[in-house]
């Protein structure tokens, strides 16, 4: 038991040097400041709690079409909110730069490493 788990400390360490060079990367850094940039702009946070809203409310009840409506005209609203955009931008950077770790660790052990099940295990 002792030797798997000495053969897993390397693992751990260049996962742990992994985490950092991540959390210390330009595209990481701009995430979390337009994360922190959104939770501090009210009226932005305001516009996602709203579209959210109506969204559910649309899935819960169904289809109506002033509420189909609203959720444009918020959609509209939401795009040209340049905390939104920042937001959504880094995002979607970061997940780009997870999806090629994703794709170059798959290639390195020759499987695909993190695919989407579609759901839970069961």
């Amino acid at each position: 038991m002792s030797k798997v788990r000495s053969d897993e400390e390397p693992v751990e360490a260049s996962f742990q040097t992994f985490v950092e060079m991540l959390t210390d990367s330009e595209t990481y850094q701009e995430f979390t400041a337009a994360s922190r940039a959104l939770e501090n702009d009210s009226e932005a946070t305001a516009l996602l709690e709203e579209y959210r809203e109506k969204q559910q409310r649309m899935q819960r009840d169904g289809y109506d079409q002033s509420l189909l409506s609203e959720l444009r005209e918020l959609k509209s609203e939401m795009a040209d909110n340049e905390t939104i955009q920042r937001h959504k931008d880094a995002q979607e950077t970061l997940v780009d730069l997870l999806q090629e770790t994703n794709d170059a660790i798959s290639e390195q052990i020759g499987r695909k490493f993190a695919r989407s099940t579609g759901g839970g295990c069961c």
